[in-house]
């Protein structure tokens, strides 16, 4: 399955749950790989914030909440899970406040906006982690356990502390049970509840057109209940939101019991760190490193197009440092039109800068020289050698480039000697418009052989 956008951008207003204040929250189209990603526009300098497991904070009090630096989000999941649900990738959120608008407590008004806005197909197929081992943590009588299956499923029960309104559903989600089944459920809470969240500073702007209240035996709301068991419909909401922090979609079976944010918070820890850890090499089976010189492979002459995975067979870099992503078109020996697109998921922009990412000079100017020497490495034989870069001249940058910008490569060699030593004249763009440009000198050298 690919990954999926938005076509085109769509708003909402309303009051936030916690805060009680007003909030515009716009959903605005975002390119392959981008993700979800969360922009405070209320704050100098548009910090943006990549919702992440990494990001949340220790306390979480009827919502999920994320801090990075002094950017922070409060109540995110109901966004999350609708973007989620509806299998939306790459989406950049727009606020003007810490925390989305509340609209009538469920993820129905955020799926409407996202249907307005027609999700767009893209062309990457879209990363999932397969969960291959069970996983479970435990807080007294509440408990969440992950199972491995060949899809995306969430068997939940849910209870007050009471024992009423005890309430059980099993359901495979995909986007059309979600929109069906789970988007419409709304938030609710017990009535004695109300008064504590109160005085913590919570629910300022709750209201019985925004939530359920419990009282005893009695439902208050402003209309019927959606579903019979709309509780524990709005708990697996609450859960698919979370779950969403993990950053791709899981491939398991939750099977939840009395959850609540910190509960889903601390099962999506354990997926994270269990996504992080590398397969172990087979038992009495040597590792062997292949020779550097049998990975990099010729281009024919032939090819006007590289894809990626023939540039990491070509060039000697490896995550993070490759800063091509394709080459578009080769005009004979002289030139090259590469593309590398601008993520908000490089590793660089966690520090450069934090809440203002722009994506360094010296890197536009390394991506500059990698197009050069996938363009030298044609006009000579490429197999067992190396383009390495040797100096710039006459750098300039024109402008910032930003996450979700996509940086188009111009490369023109105009000096070769003697097919080792070569300089060629680079420019990248965003657009139309000039990024930054360069004068670079490489040279090409034979690769050593591995232990030399």
């Amino acid at each position: 399955m690919n990954q999926r956008t938005l076509h085109r951008e769509v708003s909402t207003h309303g009051k936030a749950l916690h805060t009680g204040q007003t909030v515009h929250l716009t959903l605005k189209p975002a390119p392959v790989g981008h993700g979800i990603v969360f922009r405070r526009i209320d704050l100098y300098g548009k910090p943006e914030v990549q919702p992440r497991i990494t990001f949340v904070e220790d306390k979480l009090v009827r919502s999920t909440d994320i801090a990075s630096g002094h950017t922070r989000l409060h109540t995110i999941e109901h966004v999350l899970s609708a973007l989620t649900g509806c299998g939306i990738d790459n989406c950049l959120v727009e606020m003007d406040a810490s925390e989305p608008p509340i609209l009538d407590g469920s993820a129905k008004h955020f799926v409407n906006l996202i249907q307005k806005a027609e999700p767009l197909e893209l062309e990457e197929e879209r990363e999932c982690f397969t969960l291959e081992e069970p996983i479970s943590v435990t807080d007294g009588n509440r408990s969440i356990i992950a199972l491995p299956y060949d899809g995306f499923k969430v068997t939940c029960t849910s209870a007050d502390d009471r024992g009423i309104h005890t309430q059980h559903l099993s359901l495979d989600i995909h986007p059309e049970t979600y929109i069906a089944e789970i988007a419409p459920a709304r938030t609710f809470t017990v009535y004695e509840d109300i008064e504590p969240l109160l005085k913590m500073g919570k629910i300022q702007g709750g209201s019985l057109d925004s939530a359920i209240v419990i009282k005893g035996n009695q439902i208050l709301s402003k209309e019927p209940l959606r579903f019979d068991d709309e509780f524990v419909r709005h708990k697996i909401l609450d859960i698919i939101g979370d779950l969403s922090l993990l950053g791709m979609p899981v491939k398991a079976h939750i099977v939840a019991v009395r959850p609540g944010h910190k509960l889903n918070s601390e099962l999506t820890k354990a997926l994270f760190q269990r996504m992080q850890r590398k397969p172990e090499p087979k038992a009495l089976e040597p590792v062997r490193r292949e020779p550097a010189r049998a990975r990099t492979k010729r281009i024919h002459p032939d090819e006007t197009e590289i894809s990626i995975r023939r540039i990491l067979d070509i060039l000697p870099h490896a995550y993070p440092f490759v800063l091509v992503d394709r080459v578009v078109e080769i005009v004979g020996e002289e030139r090259i039109t590469a593309i590398k697109n601008v993520s908000i998921n490089e590793p660089y922009f966690t520090g450069h800068f934090p809440g203002n990412p722009v994506m360094p000079g010296v890197l536009q100017i390394e991506s500059m020289a990698q197009a050069a020497g996938l363009l030298m490495l044609r006009k000579v034989s490429s197999e067992g050698k190396v383009a390495l870069f040797m100096s710039a001249e006459k750098v300039k940058f024109r402008r910032a480039v930003i996450p979700g910008d996509q940086l188009v490569i111009k490369v023109e060699i105009t000096r070769v000697r003697a097919n080792r030593l070569a300089t060629a004249s680079a420019q990248c763009f965003v657009g139309e418009q000039l990024a930054s440009s360069a004068e670079l000198m490489f040279t090409v050298m034979d690769v050593p052989e591995e232990g030399m």
